[in-house]
């Protein structure tokens, strides 16, 4: 690879990659991301690759196994360029028939298409599936139309252009955009980057850090992830922005241990920017010295937050530290840190480059710009959704998610990850931004969003998220390590019927106590799936407390399995699937359930076409 050494090189070399691209080129984007790999991404390629060979097309039409294109719930997903048209659950023995009659002919396979689950209504052209209709992807747009693993494919689509101009316009001016842009950052926080830049610069050192946090540990959260499988380079440009800015010239991308695609991805493009210059000694002749490290952590939920990410990267325990001292002023080794997650560097170069006041023109005024969600649980169109902020919860759940499946009815949306609160269904047309959520007593958080319907129970919900963070505390501070575990021993009583209404009262003393003693956000904010859920939907909690019923119909000691006779065609099936033998009856009676003998599993429920068992 030739290095690149000025900016004139670099805008030489791009019109030689564009030409090498035209905008007419056919080419198939595959999705390639963790979700459609697991659905066997990686054979469709190969099958592709295969057939056009054959078929003598491998000239005429190429192909890109891309990032993640967000419709997890369709993949594998094929988008054919440049008509765009979208064939979705591609698998490897349908591609000769593809080749054969579309690519080949021009034909249109409908059996490929997306189809409404709620309308029916087929959709040829990805632009028009309602999923990515009323999306605005800025950060992964991208994704489906370049190869990760080449940096060329970003530098033909004005990569690293905004880098370019970060050095014409100089840091101060960078500094300003940034500021102006009101770009919070994406992590959870949502404080002010410009601000935190700022300080960071301000502070008088010899040496300053520039850290990318991509600790995503939240279940169900996948956002950072895909951005570094798919584009890495958008966070790669963004995070050398940042070193201009402030005066850095030593960066670290810390990544959980769980993401091998986004280190082996992030790990290739890493090396190409340092193959073309852009990281390295002299960036673009410009003087400039910076080079990004990958740090991998051990799996540990607390090092999302800032002192034990650092502290970890400095080889220590990853526990937090008390925040009387502020890691931009003494974070990494003591010295100024400026640590930003993986969406915030990636929204860098789209501010730098088409300015802040391009950038508050979207979302709100207090929110601007997009936000990405990992949108999943009970909703049709799970995935990966790009939208403005404001947007109402209504409107990302059932105009994008595609609403409830099975016709079941809306019960919940928890949001912000295991330290976010659940908002019923009242709270639906409340507008999605960092200030809104909070107030409501959820949050932002990194992004993740999980939809629950009428057979999702709430004390449930509010304790497996306990379960979660009992387990990720650190243990450094009491209030933490001990009231957690106690708020889900308590929690955990009233789903199994021995809770009273003292220990309603108990629970939400403690959640008071926990939130003001503990150390770091961690602590303070496990508090919210318990508070939220205890607070909108109290009268679950009652009716666990009072009636000894769980009216979801899922904490086990509260409920039994039944068979109506009246339904019962005595198919034998569910007595065949039950674990434990409790299922009696012969061929073409009606069964029974011996409850000495059920633990509950629920798979007669599952196994029964005919709804004959009963749950109450």
């Amino acid at each position: 690879m030739p290095r690149i050494a000025s900016a004139k090189a670099l805008e030489s070399y791009r019109k030689e990659q564009k030409k090498l691209r035209p905008e007419n080129q056919r080419f198939l984007a595959i999705c390639a991301g963790t979700g459609c790999k697991a659905y066997g991404s990686d054979k469709v390629v190969a099958a592709f690759a295969e057939e056009l060979k054959k078929a003598g097309l491998s000239d005429e039409v190429k192909i890109r196994a891309t990032g993640c294109h967000g419709f997890c719930e369709r993949g594998t997903l094929v988008v054919f360029q440049p008509e765009g048209i979208l064939y979705q659950r591609v698998q490897p023995d349908a591609v000769p028939d593809i080749v054969e009659r579309t690519i080949k002919n021009g034909e249109i396979i409908e059996d490929h298409l997306y189809d409404d689950p709620s309308t029916g209504e087929k959709y040829k052209y990805e632009k028009d599936i309602p999923f990515y209709k009323h999306q605005n992807r800025l950060i992964l747009g991208m994704n489906g139309h370049i190869d990760p693993c080449s940096i060329d494919d970003y530098i033909a689509l004005d990569g690293y252009s905004a880098l370019v101009k970060a050095f014409d316009i100089g840091p101060d001016k960078v500094l300003e955009e940034v500021k102006a842009s009101t770009l919070r950052g994406r992590g959870g926080g949502g404080f002010p980057a410009g601000r935190k830049w700022e300080t960071c610069r301000n502070v008088a050192s010899d040496k300053r850090y520039v850290i990318c946090n991509a600790d995503e540990g939240d279940p169900g959260a996948f956002m950072d992830r895909s951005i570094l499988e798919g584009n890495p380079h958008s966070v790669i440009e963004g995070m050398i922005i940042g070193a201009l800015t402030i005066g850095s010239d030593e960066g670290y991308v810390y990544v959980r241990h769980e993401y091998p695609l986004a280190v082996e991805r992030l790990g290739i493009a890493l090396q190409q920017a340092r193959e073309k210059g852009f990281l390295g000694e002299n960036i673009l002749g410009t003087g400039l010295n910076f080079d990004i490290k990958i740090n991998r952590g051990g799996g540990a939920f607390v090092c999302g937050e800032s002192t034990a990410l650092m502290a970890s990267i400095e080889g220590k325990v990853g526990e937090p530290r008390a925040k009387h001292i502020h890691t931009v002023v003494s974070g990494l080794n003591d010295k100024p840190s400026n640590l930003n997650n993986v969406e915030t560097w990636a929204n860098v170069p789209l501010i730098v480059k088409k300015g802040a006041k391009w950038y508050t023109s979207i979302g709100t005024k207090g929110s601007p710009g997009t936000k990405i969600f990992s949108l999943v649980g009970k909703v049709n169109n799970t995935g990966l959704v790009e939208a403005p902020m404001g947007m109402t919860l209504r409107q990302v759940i059932y105009d994008v998610g595609g609403g409830i499946p099975g016709g079941k009815e809306f019960k919940a949306v928890q949001t912000g990850g295991p330290s976010g609160g659940c908002l019923p269904k009242e709270k639906l047309d409340l507008p999605v931004d960092f200030d809104t959520l909070w107030e409501e007593g959820s949050m932002m958080g990194s992004g993740g969003m999980i939809v629950m319907d009428e057979r999702n129970c709430m004390v449930d919900v509010a304790k497996y998220f306990l379960g979660f963070l009992k387990f990720e505390s650190c243990g450094k501070c009491t209030t933490c390590r001990e009231g957690v575990k106690r708020l889900h021993e308590l929690v955990t009583d009233v789903t199994e019927g021995k809770g009273t209404m003292e220990t309603l009262e108990l629970i939400q003393q403690l959640c008071d106590t926990v939130e003001v003693g503990s150390l770091c956000a961690l602590g303070q904010t496990a508090v919210n799936p318990v508070r939220s859920t205890l607070k909108l939907f109290r009268e679950e909690y009652e009716a666990h407390v009072k009636d000894h019923k769980c009216p979801a119909a899922v904490c086990k000691e509260l409920i039994t399995y039944t068979i109506d006779e009246e339904v019962c065609t005595g198919c034998l099936v569910c007595g065949k699937r039950c674990p434990q033998d409790a299922i009696l009856g012969t061929k073409k009676k009606p069964h029974t359930i011996v409850q000495e003998k059920c633990i509950k599993c629920g798979i007669c429920e599952d196994v029964c076409k005919y709804d004959s068992v009963r749950v109450a």
